[in-house]
């Protein structure tokens, strides 16, 4: 199982996104600090503005939400998911590509968090 940590400016409001919008499933949380979702082989954990590992850097730097680095998942139908997203507000950063191997479009979380939502063909 591959985790990956993504800042979330607001841990409530993450998880809803990626339990609700994405299928992930919520395995714990630790108040407005932390939670710690899945979805298949993918281990998701969300550090809120409290969580330890948003503690400045030594030079002062804050990690913050955002940037370019994703995970990407894999939908079968990746025309109706993105409609259904956009009409519930998700915020897309791209219209949908289509390129070698299958289509592929970048979406947001409600930090600026990036998701590549992605079909094969």
């Amino acid at each position: 199982m591959a985790t990956v940590r993504y800042f979330a400016k607001n841990v409530d409001e993450a998880v809803a996104f990626y339990r609700d919008r994405l299928g992930f499933a919520l395995h714990q949380q630790f108040g407005p600090n932390m939670a710690i979702l899945s979805r298949g082989d993918l281990s998701l954990w969300l550090a809120g503005p409290g969580a330890s590992a948003s503690k400045p850097m030594p030079d002062g730097a804050r990690p913050e939400p955002g940037g370019w680095n994703r995970f990407v998942i894999e939908v079968p139908d990746l025309p109706r998911l993105v409609a259904t997203l956009r009409a519930a507000g998700v915020r897309f950063r791209n219209d949908i590509l289509s390129g070698p191997g299958g289509q592929q479009i970048l979406c947001e979380d409600p930090s600026g968090n990036v998701i590549e939502l992605f079909q094969a063909g």
